[in-house]
Formats: structure tokens, C-alpha cells, sequence
């Protein structure tokens, strides 16, 4: 190609670029639907440069900037570039069920204390039954079962009040011995942070429910507790207690029962006999000792039928069993033995037992006067001491003399 020529295709491209790129229209949504409407017409300019390309030569080129204005087909938008969503910040704290739902959020202090910020913090318990206790104001709460504290067993957590804030449910014994009252309560936190006491929801009692087991608090507010009517210790296992879940919810600013059982049946590891005995006067007899005899009387209170009674007599060692009234004790009374025992069969329901038992003191053997414990104790079949619920009254204090 000549210098000529060269100068004159670069006065083209020049014109070219004057008239024809200036009105090249920016890609936008008209462009977008002349470009699916023109998409034809792309391809066909497509093999059109391509076979401009192909016998390319000057003169080829030349003619096309020579011929019939072209105007050039629309741009495609250029494509998006997909980004990944900025991860969120941990931190930020996930809205409350109020506020994902259009409800107004709760204003309620979160009464919500962990085992170790209960512990640390002085509360007011409410007061426990009558009799010896541990102390309820301004105390602390212990995390151990030392003699004389208010020992925490359990911790629960749920809105039992329905202030739309978490409270804290505890499960507490005042520790005196192998047992001790327990009760339940509520507490939340006020204004300024401190715990405040909401509420008792249940105790035990002198009858029943003697144990508190186990504590829950379910999604509507209601505080389960599990309810024993036997406690444990003094020789009688837990597993002898009859359980049940009772459920409690907080109404007109206290704790009402609303599920579960709300008494116990007889409990078969349990009874109550009572026992009375006349006065033990020992008289002269022909040979010089001394006799006389006692009238013992022993009931069964309770619902079921005792299986076994043991009658004791815990009188001076010099003062034995003689032969009259001791035929219905199935056991051989024995003139060593101490304390006198006489085992006795069942004894139904509602029933008694009747017995004048004689005793003998040996000549000249020392009696003097007194009172001896007279005592009889339920048992099982297979010869187990059961529990009397009301034990006062299956012992009595006997004078001889």
C-alpha cells in the first residue's frame, strides 16, 4: 500500500469516528429490548466483520467505509457481578419474639440469675412453717447442706409471671438433720438490679407433701414440681415416697396449684398405729416377789392393714415377763431380754389389739419407780419397719412402781 493510500484510509477511520460513534446509545432498558429484538441482525453483522476480516485488504476496507451508513446494533448490558452478602455481626444481639412479631418489647427487668449470682446475693425468703427454722431475711443462700442454712438444691428459669422477662425459680431446704421444710420460690430482679422475692410456689407441710423432688418450668409459665408425701432420712429410703408433678402458675399476685393430683392415696411403705398402756403396779405374791400386770391397747389409724406390729417394753431389766396375757406374741418373750418384745400379727384397718400383760420382779430385786417407754412399731411382711406418719402417738411413756 501506498503513502497515499495509508493517509487517505486514515481520513476515514476519522470520519468514521466523527459521524458514526456519537451516536452510539448508552445500554439501557430500550437498548436491552432492541437487543432481543435485534439479535438477528448481530449475528448477521457478526459474519459480516468476520468476512470482512477474512479478505481484509485495504480496498476491502476502504469500500465499507465508502458504502451506506451503519449505524451499529445496541450494546448488551454489561453482566452483574454477583457479591456475597456481608456476613453479620456476631455481636448483634437477635431480636426479641416481641419485636419480631410487631409487638411492643417488654419493659420488664430480666429476672434471669445464674446458681453463682443467686448465691452471692442476699434475699428474703418467705417464712417457713412454724417451729425451729433457718432464718429468711437478708439472708444468703448456701450452696452446701451444712446444719442450719438455706441450702439450694435446684435452679429453673422461665417467665412464670407473664411480664414477657425471664424469672428464677429455686428450690430451697432449710436444713435441720436428715430433713428439714423445703420450699419453692420465685424471684426477679427490680430496678436497680437487686433480687427481689416474687413469690412462693409451693413448701412442705407436717402431713403431705413431706419432700419436694425435682422442679421445671415449662413455656407457658407454669412451675412443675415434683411432690413426694414420705421424707427421706431417719432410716426411711426416698424411694419408699409416693411422687407426683403438680403444676403451679402465679394469679392475683400468688402461686395457685392448676395440674396434678392434688392429694395422695395410702402410701404401702407407711402407717399410723397409736398405742396407750395402763400404770405397771407390781404387788406382794405368796413367795415374796412381786407381781402385777399392765393393760395395753394398740390401734391401727391408718387406711390399709398393718401385716406385723413389734410391741416393746422398755422397762428396768428386774422386772421380767410372767406367764399370763403374753399367748397371742408370736415370738417367745424372753427373761433376759431388754427391752421386753412381743411380735404381733396383722392388725386390719381401723382395728385393735387388746392385751393385759403380767410381770414379776424376783424377791428383794430392786424396782423403785418410774416410767418406761412403751412403743409399737408397724412392719411389712417380710419383717420391715414402716414409717408411721404420726409417730407421737405410737409410743407412751408407762409408770410402774
Amino acid at each position: 500500500m501506498s503513502e497515499q493510500e495509508t493517509l487517505g484510509l486514515a481520513e476515514e477511520f476519522a470520519h468514521y469516528r466523527r459521524t458514526v460513534l456519537e451516536e452510539v446509545e448508552v445500554p439501557g432498558p430500550a437498548a436491552v429490548r432492541r437487543t432481543v429484538r435485534g439479535r438477528g441482525r448481530r449475528r448477521l453483522a457478526a459474519n459480516t466483520a468476520a468476512a470482512l476480516a477474512l479478505f481484509g485488504g485495504s480496498a476491502v476496507g476502504y469500500a465499507a467505509m465508502n458504502g451506506p451508513e451503519h449505524r451499529p446494533g445496541p450494546v448488551d448490558p454489561t453482566p452483574s457481578v454477583s457479591v456475597a452478602p456481608t456476613p453479620s455481626d456476631p455481636a448483634s444481639p437477635t431480636p426479641s419474639p416481641a419485636a419480631t412479631s410487631g409487638g411492643p418489647a417488654s419493659t420488664a427487668p430480666n429476672g434471669r440469675f445464674s446458681r453463682a449470682q443467686l448465691l452471692g446475693a442476699t434475699v428474703t425468703l418467705p417464712a417457713w412453717r412454724a417451729g425451729p427454722g433457718c432464718p429468711t431475711s437478708a439472708v444468703r443462700i448456701s450452696g452446701d447442706d451444712r446444719e442450719g442454712v438455706n441450702w439450694l438444691i435446684a435452679l429453673e428459669h422461665g417467665d412464670v409471671d407473664g411480664d414477657g422477662a425471664v424469672e428464677t425459680v429455686a428450690l430451697v431446704q432449710c436444713v435441720l438433720g436428715t430433713r428439714g421444710p423445703m420450699q419453692v420460690v420465685a424471684f426477679d430482679r427490680d430496678e436497680e438490679g437487686k433480687v427481689v422475692t416474687l413469690g412462693r410456689v409451693v413448701a412442705t407441710t407436717i402431713d403431705k407433701p413431706q419432700w419436694l423432688f425435682a422442679l421445671d418450668v415449662v413455656d407457658d409459665g407454669t412451675v412443675r414440681v415434683q411432690v413426694g408425701d414420705i421424707a427421706p432420712g431417719g432410716g426411711w429410703p426416698g424411694e419408699w415416697s409416693q411422687r407426683q408433678w403438680r403444676g403451679y402458675r402465679w394469679k392475683d399476685l400468688a402461686f395457685a396449684q392448676v395440674s396434678g393430683p392434688t392429694s395422695f392415696g395410702p402410701n404401702p411403705h407407711s402407717a399410723d398405729l397409736a398405742v396407750t398402756a395402763t400404770a405397771l403396779v407390781l404387788g406382794t405374791a405368796d413367795d415374796g416377789s412381786r407381781t402385777g400386770t399392765t393393760t395395753v391397747r394398740i390401734r391401727n389409724k391408718g387406711a390399709a392393714a398393718v401385716p406385723r406390729v413389734e410391741l416393746r417394753l422398755n422397762l428396768p431389766s428386774t422386772v421380767r415377763p410372767d406367764v399370763d396375757g403374753w399367748a397371742p406374741c408370736t415370738n417367745e418373750p424372753q427373761d433376759t431380754s431388754q427391752p421386753v418384745t412381743c411380735g404381733l400379727g396383722r392388725i386390719g384397718a381401723g382395728a385393735e389389739v387388746t392385751l393385759t400383760l403380767s410381770f414379776r420382779a424376783a424377791e428383794g430385786a430392786p424396782v423403785g419407780t418410774g416410767t418406761a417407754d412403751v412403743e409399737a412399731r408397724p412392719m411389712s411382711g417380710d419383717f420391715t419397719f414402716l414409717l408411721d406418719l404420726k409417730d407421737a402417738d405410737n409410743r407412751v411413756a408407762m409408770a410402774y412402781r
